[in-house]
């Protein structure tokens, strides 16, 4: 499986597909349990659900501070992703043992509720989950300035690969942010447009202000083919033996970025 779900032009990755779907039968089973018992589990369910993401953005937060601290605002862009699981789900846990302890019953069908919905995310998160594989060979890729930039030279060494489009709005949003990590990172972050001509990608630089480093061109998308990319945005972590060792569909947070490198170089030493 390759961890993304494709619905016509939007792709979605299966593990946030698969945890808004967790938290939507969380909820529902809280109702039915609430109904069958006489008790408010429908009402503390909700409750639950609304800690347990505050407390997993906020322990995700916490854990890439670095990050965060270089744009705080960031923090609240939830819909990028970033959420620490088992924070989240002690949360809810204490939430519904605080406000149903007297109703035993109820909590603990609900905690059980809650513990099997953790179980089959986590489980169906890792069958989905893309698994790794070698980068193609022989992809050749050209700089903004004309030069050819094959992509074996790479080789060796952990690097990131971002696969874009100027008519793409997440790509758009995230674009500044990539080119500030890439300028000052140690492991190589190629911005690589697909399908489009060096002249629309000047053209669309130009208008945002934005700096032509790290932007590299593929106007056949010859990238984003070899390694069966479903949609944009898509970052592409390969390792020192050039693996593709982890992928990311959608907008990508810095937070999310940086600790991703960070894992990359861990892989690869």
């Amino acid at each position: 499986m390759d961890g993304v779900f494709q619905l016509g032009s939007l792709a979605l990755a299966a593990d946030r597909l698969f945890a808004v779907v967790a938290l939507w039968l969380f909820l529902s089973l809280g109702a039915w349990i609430g109904k069958r018992t006489g008790s408010g589990a429908g009402r503390v369910a909700w409750m639950a659900a609304l800690a347990g993401i505050v407390a997993a953005r906020i322990a995700y937060v916490v854990e890439n501070r670095t990050a965060f601290a270089v744009d705080p605002w960031a923090a609240l862009a939830f819909w990028q992703g970033g959420f620490t699981l088992w924070a989240g789900a002690a949360a809810g846990a204490i939430m519904v043992i605080l406000l149903l302890g007297r109703r035993q019953r109820a909590m603990v069908a609900l905690l059980a509720s809650l513990a099997a919905l953790l179980l089959a995310h986590a489980g169906l998160s890792h069958w989905l989950a893309a698994p790794v594989r070698p980068l193609p060979q022989g992809v050749v890729l050209t700089g903004m300035d004309g030069r050819k930039l094959p992509l074996d030279h790479l080789r060796g060494r952990p690097f990131v690969i971002n696969l874009w489009a100027s008519w793409c709005g997440p790509c758009r949003r995230e674009m500044p942010m990539l080119i500030d990590v890439a300028s000052r990172s140690d492991v190589p972050i190629l911005l690589v447009n697909q399908r489009e001509t060096p002249s629309t990608v000047a053209a669309f630089l130009e208008r945002e202000r934005l700096p032509i480093s790290s932007i590299v061109i593929d106007p056949a998308g010859v990238m984003g083919d070899a390694a069966r990319v479903q949609g944009f945005p898509t970052t592409l972590f390969v390792d020192g033996s050039a693996r593709i060792r982890s992928i990311q569909v959608g907008e990508i947070s810095r937070a999310a970025l940086v600790a991703a490198i960070r894992d990359l170089q861990r892989s690869s030493k």
